[in-house]
């Protein structure tokens, strides 16, 4: 299987912890770009760092790798190759996905190291940022 093409956004994002209990913010739902996880007890919010919210705890400067799609559903371990790549570059991720593709946050000050070693790996990164 050929190696994936990735795709650097250019907003930063910031990753916000509030409550299970808590509304969606009404701004979240304006922003053209966003994700949401919620359990009992939390709801994550991924946004825009230009999308202000009052959250519990928020965690700032990510950058997103959108992994070019649409992928199928039954495609096999493309987010762990990836994965691996980074983790052995030692570089965090926190990984959102969509019904077509996958989005790989890393911190901004991590993205030249992200960087450098997917396209070590084979894979395609437009939008590098040097």
């Amino acid at each position: 299987m050929p190696k994936q093409t990735l795709e650097v956004l250019p907003q930063s994002f910031t990753i916000h912890s509030l409550d299970g209990d808590s509304d969606i913010p009404a701004e979240v739902l304006k922003s053209p770009l966003f994700f949401l996880g919620k359990t009992q007890d939390e709801l994550s919010i991924v946004v825009p760092d230009s999308v202000s919210i009052d959250s519990l705890e928020s965690d700032e400067n990510w950058k997103a790798l959108e992994l070019i799609g649409p992928l199928h559903l039954s495609m096999v371990g493309i987010m762990a190759q990836i994965g691996a790549v980074l983790a052995k570059a030692k570089v965090s991720i926190f990984v959102v996905s969509t019904f077509e593709t996958d989005f790989f946050l890393v911190k901004e000050n991590k993205l030249n190291d992200a960087q450098k070693a997917l396209v070590n790996a084979g894979y395609s990164v437009r939008g590098m940022v040097s």
